[in-house]
């Protein structure tokens, strides 16, 4: 049954029949496709529209009528409002189930590919505390919950969290995230107290006032801490004391700097990263390979399912000692350097400048003689002349952005005929249309999802390409 509120009804006993994209779920009413924000498949619900197109319609939940069996408790107390880990209420095993569906359904009825046999879907060992990074964001403008909205003791509005999901400027206040190992919480609380304590003002967004902006807190399993607190002005006397405190307080802290960031935007890539105790770096080890992470390195921020997925990348390579390999969208060279002493050379392919001197220095770093790096835009990087330089390639290893890859990039690697192509993709979607390109002359033959992600909808799929 139907009730209108307005213009849009509320559609009672509604069943959630499956999981969509973005962490959403879905029904059907009046032959339409209703995407629901937090169900779960087997729920009976009253649904308020809030949404409604000619193909399709969005919904939230207002009365849960009958749980779904499959459902289990949320372990996260900021479950619901954060906008990260939608997925805690299906059970893992179930999560992986979905996850690999939507390869499946990405790769062939969307991209309407030719595929084989999906492997199944490779589980993340660990399922919380999973992530190396965490960035968090200061604001003098918490995001209240309902239960907080009347509530009159509540007089303290800033708050270090996350943003509210399509707010820019409301930051849920963080007591406890569940991503990252301790001590990210201990060290995340006690600046807050620290700043609070001595009136340091935090920033706003929409006004461009305040002093403390964001921080970040890597780890990795080599038990190596880094801290980066991102300032809005220059204040020496305040900054040191904060920057102290957290020394004195958490001297296992292997590397503490910071940042000033007087622009309009949080973006700090085009900014100095300034050490104030300790490295300027962490490590992270991955087989007898060490990787440095400096303050604004990429690494995947799920180390230890990084090393199964490029384990499967080079499974999939198949690679001889002969082979020449170009790595495309390399990063820091991670992949690689996991690759170079299975080969005779590979080529890395960047756009950012800073990433490709960090993959030199890895290569020098871990004693890997055998690999070259260039930066630039991959469609004016990779061309018949770069080939030419380089050596044609035998394998060619793609991990691009969620993107994809740029039509002329697909063009250039048909072109150059290597022996096999890996596609490494968070997007299927993407790689679908990318794939469907490469089909021209390749065949899939092998399709691996690897959950880097776990509680949330994201995957990503590795596969292997041959030439006819």
């Amino acid at each position: 049954m139907a009730r209108k509120r307005g213009n849009l009804p509320l559609i009672e006993g509604f069943e959630i029949v499956g999981v969509a994209a973005e962490g959403k779920s879905l029904g059907k009413w009046n032959d339409m496709v209703v995407f629901v924000d937090g169900g779960v498949p087997g729920d009976i619900v009253d649904l308020q529209i809030t949404k409604k197109r000619k193909r399709h319609a969005e919904g939230l939940i207002a009365r849960m009528v009958k749980p779904s069996d499959m459902r289990v408790a949320p372990f996260c107390r900021h479950f619901g409002v954060c906008g990260g880990c939608k997925w805690q209420s299906i059970p893992y095993e179930k999560q992986l189930e979905y996850k690999q569906q939507q390869v499946e359904d990405q790769l062939v009825r969307i991209g309407h590919l030719d595929i084989p046999e999906i492997t199944p879907i490779l589980g993340s060992r660990l399922t919380e505390r999973y992530r190396n990074k965490l960035e968090f964001t200061f604001s003098p403008k918490r995001w209240l919950e309902k239960k907080d909205m009347d509530n009159p003791e509540i007089t303290d509005l800033n708050a270090l969290g996350f943003h509210i999901p399509g707010r820019f400027d409301k930051i849920l206040d963080i007591e406890e995230c569940c991503l990252q190992a301790e001590p990210s919480n201990a060290i995340r609380l006690a600046i807050k107290q620290f700043a609070l304590e001595n009136d340091y003002p935090f920033y706003d967004i929409r006004t461009h006032q305040g002093y403390l902006r964001n921080l970040i807190i890597r780890t990795s399993t080599t038990g190596e801490i880094m801290v980066v607190v991102i300032f809005a002005t220059r204040d020496e006397q305040r900054q040191n004391a904060l920057l102290q405190f957290i020394a004195d307080r958490f001297p296992e802290i292997t590397s503490l700097m910071y940042v000033i960031n007087e622009k309009f935007n949080d973006s700090t890539n085009d900014l100095d990263v300034h050490l104030y105790k300790g490295r300027d770096h962490i490590f992270e080890q991955m087989d007898n390979l060490r990787f440095k992470i400096g303050g604004k390195s990429f690494f995947q921020t799920n180390s230890l399912q990084a090393h199964t997925l490029y384990n499967v990348v080079k499974e999939f390579a198949e690679l001889n000692n002969d082979d020449i390999v170009y790595d495309l969208y390399t990063g820091t060279g991670t992949i690689a350097l996991f690759v170079a002493r299975d080969c005779a050379r590979v080529i890395g392919v960047e756009y950012v400048a800073e990433a490709i001197e960090d993959a030199i220095i890895n290569a020098q770093i871990n004693s890997i003689g055998n690999t070259q790096f260039y930066a630039g835009d991959m469609k004016d990087v990779l061309n018949a002349d770069f080939i030419a330089k380089n050596g044609t390639p035998d394998v060619i290893i793609l991990d691009p952005p969620r993107a994809g890859i740029h039509p002329d990039v697909a063009q250039t690697i048909l072109s150059a005929q290597p022996k096999r192509i890996v596609y490494v993709s968070c997007n299927p979607a993407t790689q679908a249309r990318d794939v469907a390109l490469l089909t021209e002359k390749y065949r899939i033959t092998k399709v691996q999802p690897v959950d880097m992600f776990p509680h949330t909808q994201h995957v990503e799929n590795v596969i292997q390409l041959v030439k006819i």
